[in-house]
């Protein structure tokens, strides 16, 4: 049998908590496997993965043989994911009978639309179960004719519905942040529309047929609302419940609580990556209203079309507010759209529960000391994000200047990130003109409207960068469509982050991001990435001095490990003054090691200069040592040193690896491809160029990961990861000579001459 197993931890080991049997719902090429893959790469829970088409040894099996591997693994304690169609019901009546008082199961329904997978269907290579290519899209067609949207009384205890990317990266979220002891809510969660049973087939689109629009959802209602709209300069408020904001009709409800959005925005409508933000300085630093909201208006005006599709939004508690009328007003007279940029009246750690609005970044007026505390809306951000968002502070920066800003990514233990879907939180801190506060200007409004720029610039430019940087991700992970920003789901609870060994063994991988974020320059025509890099403030600053790209949580487990060591004894190999040595949690090979600077300021191989050379070259002997260790034991391996030019990871780290790519954990082109193309730079040549050159060349071209499969001994092309590792176990042929030249590959003296 062929099961995606990630083996569970020591720490799992001593404790484990209910199984959970998740069946997947969804027609080919809606992303089934791609879920599993991603939630089974990032999540410390143990999972299985059991597919129909490699059940048998790679092969495709049967039912009966899926059922009885879900089996097994829920008595060793694991928690599964059935990748199978699973579109009618009795399709998945024994899986559900697989549950009990001691295992949950769950239905994810990825019910995306017909003509989106249909084009991934026929775009694909390589399937497991070879459904591509032309007759994918009869396949498709018909088995969503048959579909039967799942409910509660199957004996599911929850479900969870996905009618779009932001659905599914929201789910993957949910189901990543699972710790091995953590349970979910029960219930249905996204279902727009419960009377749907057939989506519309292919020869509907071709006819162009369009589904009605006026649908309300009820997990996207706008409660208790109330709409101001400006036009033509006017400020006119409509009270209403459960709307959509639209020209025409609206049911006006008094003396409901207010929240308040702009003229023609749907503030029930979260495709877009939004910030809300509150008017910095205004309240307990005193800044003059007059002269920030000119500020508010002139910065907004300024980055509003740098954002692509992004939102910015500007957050009071009261509708009575004079800084929201005073920016209003003066919009009204900008060139601005109002579906880029409009007020909203609520709790800004409240907005989406209690106003319907998503936002996935929410700023903090923050003090100086990034500590909670004091009152407004520093005590309220610090007191919804929990002990979690302090922690997380905490690791970007210990403190803040005026004009300045710090990105924090929000992790998934804390409930603002489970409640309300934010993902980062920027903690800003604009000028004082209060005499009882620290840095008093002394009524200087040269200086403070100066610094009141400089800070909502710092703000927008670090929203920015979350834009960039999680279009990058998320575009690649299904597909070259429209980014939307990844939603939380309602009342989701997610597991414990820990911010050293276990971050690491929870989200360290490379399946997906090795090679997403090289998306840097080339075919990247995101307007997101008009925002100059000329103008990066202070704010793109780490603590450390690094520039902030605003790695993920998952993405620091490896810099935390560079620079506390000491605490994560259990994982680390060598510790030195300059350098960690650890394995490689999810090894592409028999011996996979990362070599880890523990110098500040290094993400990654672009920030390194001359000044370095000494660095990589303790790097290069270190893993040089440890590879003729491993040869001492096995002579037969083979090794080679060297970078990613654009890694998924912070912190700089030398990849150690055994060239016989025999591992489990190697399971698609990019992982393959991030090894065996130009993206890899050979430890050698990077020494010689940043010695002779200052840099290294990067060769980050986005295309590289998708390039065919190719031996790496005799270059011969295979179609699927299968059969080029089934080849490559019988490969005898000898290295290319580009390989053989300038000691790039390691081997043990008998076998130097011909590898």
């Amino acid at each position: 049998m062929d099961m995606d197993v990630d083996e569970p931890t020591k720490g799992e080991e001593e404790k484990k908590g209910k199984p959970i049997i998740v069946v997947l719902m969804g027609a080919p090429g809606s992303g089934k496997s791609t879920f599993c893959e991603q939630v089974m790469g990032s999540s410390v829970r143990p999972w299985v993965r059991v597919c129909q088409d490699t059940i048998k040894n790679g092969k495709a099996g049967t039912k009966a043989q899926c059922i009885e591997s879900a089996r097994s693994a829920v008595r060793e304690g694991k928690s599964v994911f059935i990748d199978r169609c699973n579109l009618e019901k009795e399709q998945r009546d024994e899986f559900v009978k697989l549950g009990g008082p001691q295992v949950d199961v769950h239905a994810v329904v990825l019910d995306l639309p017909a003509k989106l997978c249909i084009s991934r269907s026929v775009k694909r290579t390589g399937h497991e179960g070879n459904l591509q290519g032309g007759k994918a899209a009869a396949v498709v067609n018909r088995m969503l004719q048959k579909k039967e949207l799942p409910n509660l009384s199957e004996g599911f205890c929850r479900i969870t519905f996905c009618q779009n990317e932001s659905d599914v990266e929201s789910a993957i979220r949910t189901y990543s942040g699972l710790g091995p002891l953590d349970t979910l809510p029960h219930g249905t969660f996204g279902q727009k529309s419960p009377g749907a049973k057939v989506q519309l087939g292919i020869m509907k689109f071709l006819k162009k047929t369009d589904a009605p629009t006026n649908t309300e959802s009820t997990s996207n209602k706008v409660q208790d609302s109330n709409a101001s709209q400006i036009t033509g300069g006017k400020d006119t408020s409509v009270e209403g419940t459960g709307l959509f904001i639209e020209s025409g009709s609206m049911e006006s409800k008094k003396g409901e609580r207010p929240v308040v959005g702009s003229a023609g925005t749907d503030v029930s409508l979260d495709n877009a990556p939004t910030l809300a933000f509150p008017s910095i300085s205004t309240a307990d630093f005193q800044f003059d209203l007059e002269k920030a909201s000119d500020i508010i208006v002139e910065k907004v005006a300024e980055f509003v079309n740098k954002l692509g599709n992004a939102r910015l939004v500007l957050v009071d508690l009261t509708h009575k507010s004079k800084i929201l009328s005073l920016v209003r007003a003066k919009v009204s007279q900008k060139n601005i759209d109002s579906n880029r940029f409009f007020t909203f009246v609520g709790d800004i750690t409240k907005l989406h529960s209690e106003g319907g609005l998503r936002c996935n970044v929410i700023a903090n007026a923050a003090n100086w000391r990034l500590k909670p505390g004091g009152g407004g809306v520093n005590a309220a951000i610090f007191n919804a994000g929990g002990p979690a968002l302090e922690v997380a502070t905490k690791e970007q920066a210990k403190s803040l200047y005026p004009g300045n800003a710090v990105v924090v990514p929000l992790p998934s233990t804390s409930p603002l990130f489970c409640r309300e879907g934010v993902t980062h939180v920027i903690h800003v801190l604009g000028p004082n003109m209060n005499p009882q506060r620290p840095n008093y200007l002394d009524n200087d409004y040269s200086k403070g409207c100066k610094i009141l720029h400089d800070t909502y610039t710092s703000l927008f430019e670090g929203f920015a960068s979350i834009v960039r940087t999680q279009k990058k991700v998320f575009k690649g992970s299904f597909g070259n469509l429209r980014l939307k920003l990844p939603e939380s789901e309602d009342h989701s609870k997610s597991g414990p982050t820990h911010h050293s060994t276990n971050t690491y063994q929870k989200i360290k991988r490379e399946d997906l991001h090795e090679s997403e974020r090289n998306k840097r320059s080339k075919g990247d025509q995101a307007e997101a990435e008009n925002v100059s890099d000329s103008n990066a403030s202070k704010s793109n600053l780490q603590s450390d001095g690094s520039k902030n790209k605003s790695w993920g949580t998952w993405a620091q487990a490896i810099y935390n490990i560079a620079m506390h060591p000491e605490k994560q004894r259990d994982v680390v190999l060598e510790i030195s003054d300059d350098v960690v040595v650890l394995n490689d949690l999810y090894p592409k090979a028999q011996k996979h090691l990362l070599v880890v600077a523990r110098h500040p300021g290094l993400d990654r191989l672009a920030d390194v200069c001359k000044e370095q050379i000494q660095l990589l070259r303790t790097m290069h002997a270190v893993g040089l040592k440890w590879a003729e260790k491993f040869l001492h034991d096995d002579s037969t391996l083979v090794f080679r040193l060297g970078y990613h030019s654009e890694p998924s990871m912070r912190q700089l780290h030398l990849h150690v690896i055994s060239q016989d790519f025999n591992s489990a954990h190697l399971k698609n082109k990019k992982h393959w491809n991030s090894f065996n193309t130009a993206f890899f730079r050979d430890s050698v040549d990077v020494l010689e160029e940043v010695s002779s050159d200052g840099k290294a060349i990067l060769n980050d071209d986005e295309s590289l990961m998708s390039v065919e499969l190719r031996c790496n001994r005799c270059r011969s092309a295979h179609p699927t990861i299968p059969k080029l590792k089934l080849h490559i176990g019988r490969c005898r042929a000898s290295f290319p000579s580009t390989l053989l030249e300038n000691g790039r590959l390691v081997t043990a003296p008998s076998n130097s001459n011909d590898p």
